[in-house]
């Protein structure tokens, strides 16, 4: 076992002690989905608390970010600690000691493979550039990790909503796994709110199958660039992680070295999945500008490329159509009165989220707002109302996206999403950080 130890931690995995809610325990009202879905919409969230009502829920273990503004801050984090640690306390969670949890989730017809596992924030870098073997794939926002840390800094717990991915085209590592499901021990079946589909998880703790995904990552690690090796990429959730990392770096300075290696704060919990899963789709985040004018938009988009070329078309679905895959720099846009396909000419950046967040941090800085959506279909509602503009973004294409990163380094923020925000990960599986 302590060879085996060696081996995950030589490429930065763990397993770890998972909790679960034990049975009994309603897991639809449980699992909620990750907190920084539905930012503009508080009428979602307002509905998952009648759905949980008093029922432990991880909806009492997390700061939904559309309340992020409401002034309410300390009470919120106040409550989270709290019902953390009573949670803890009534012994609500079965702990499955050193093992991986195989995750199916299933939604809008298609099903995707993931892995439960401990990922060392020792080997974890936000900054611009870095070559660390666990990587920030976006911009890292850093005044979006103070509110989660001060959850994190005092709590007995993580409950972690994080995807990171591996680029494993010969579907080595998660999928034999996948196939071997009538062997293992399935751990939760469940259906999911909110139209967030159906979730299922199987225990893998016995030594053949460690020694078995030992190798398959190694195998990953020694085909990679040794001054630049990339096996990690961040594909959802890199805040919560850069937050686990920071909380980290605060406890660490108090420790010996001794005490540094296999204390749980060094680690955190995520769900690892294979970028070659055909059940995993990227999907583009779309951005609505508030109560910007039509002309102010474009007057500042015209400092960002040589040309800017406008043409309208019918609806969202014609601009969807007309971005998709191609050598141009496109994106589309919606106001209350039309929808329209824009082509840009010498742009400012390498990508049209990188230009767009060059006008959108001018417009910021100007005194307008924006928010971040998953989702078209939100973006046009919200982008069509009188005042707005939606921006519709094209997809980025997950075939040459390991080599863009290690290339080009972080995207811009808010680049992408994997899935719309139904489709999103639920919070399930917790672990021990004290």
């Amino acid at each position: 076992m302590e060879n085996l130890n060696k081996r995950f931690e030589n490429i930065g995995l763990k397993a770890a002690d998972i909790m679960l809610p034990k049975k009994g325990i309603d897991l639809g009202k449980w699992a909620v989905v990750a907190c920084d879905q539905y930012t503009s919409e508080k009428d979602y969230w307002a509905d998952v608390d009648k759905i949980v009502g008093s029922a432990p829920s991880t909806l009492r273990l997390i700061f939904p970010e559309c309340y992020l503004e409401d002034g309410d801050e300390e009470k919120r984090i106040s409550d989270i600690n709290r019902t953390m640690k009573e949670y803890v306390n009534d012994k609500l969670f079965d702990t499955y000691r050193e093992c991986f949890i195989l995750v199916k989730r299933t939604c809008s017809g298609t099903s995707r493979w993931g892995l439960m596992a401990a990922l060392d924030l020792d080997r974890y870098s936000w900054e611009k550039g870095s070559t660390s073997l666990i990587r920030a794939t976006e911009g890292t926002i850093l005044s979006r990790i103070p509110p989660r840390k001060r959850i994190r800094k005092d709590a007995p717990m993580e409950i972690p909503h994080i995807m990171v991915l591996i680029s494993d085209e010969k579907r080595s590592v998660i999928e034999p796994l996948a196939a071997s499901t009538d062997r293992l021990s399935k751990v939760y079946d469940f259906e999911l709110m909110k139209n967030g589909g159906h979730l299922e998880g199987w225990l893998v703790d016995g030594e053949n199958d460690k020694q078995v995904l030992a190798s398959a990552f190694e195998a990953l690690y020694g085909k990679l660039d040794p001054s630049n090796p990339l096996l990690f990429a961040m594909g959802d959730g890199n805040h919560s992680f850069a937050t686990a990392k920071s909380c980290w770096e605060d406890i660490k300075k108090n420790l010996t070295e001794e005490q540094r290696k296999n204390h749980p704060a060094r680690f955190c919990l995520v769900e690892l999945e294979n970028i070659f899963d055909p059940g995993l789709v990227f999907e583009p985040i779309h951005r609505v500008l508030f109560n910007v004018p039509e002309k102010v938009f474009l007057d500042e988009l015209a400092k960002n490329a040589k040309n800017v070329d406008l043409k309208e078309v019918g609806c969202r679905n014609c601009i969807a159509k007309e971005i998709a895959n191609t050598d141009a720099q496109r994106f589309g846009f919606c106001t209350s009165d039309h929808h329209v396909v824009v082509t840009l000419t010498d742009p400012s950046a390498n990508i049209a989220a990188g230009t767009l967040q060059k006008v959108i941090d001018a417009l910021i800085a100007k005194g307008y707002s924006v928010d971040y959506i998953h989702g078209a279909d939100v973006t046009d509602k919200l982008g069509s109302e009188k005042g707005n503009i939606g921006l519709f973004l094209p997809a980025i294409d997950k075939g040459t996206f390991f080599d863009t990163i290690i290339k080009d380094g972080a995207l811009p923020r808010k680049t992408f999403s994997m899935g719309e925000a139904n489709e999103k990960r639920f919070y399930m599986e917790a672990r021990s950080i004290v």
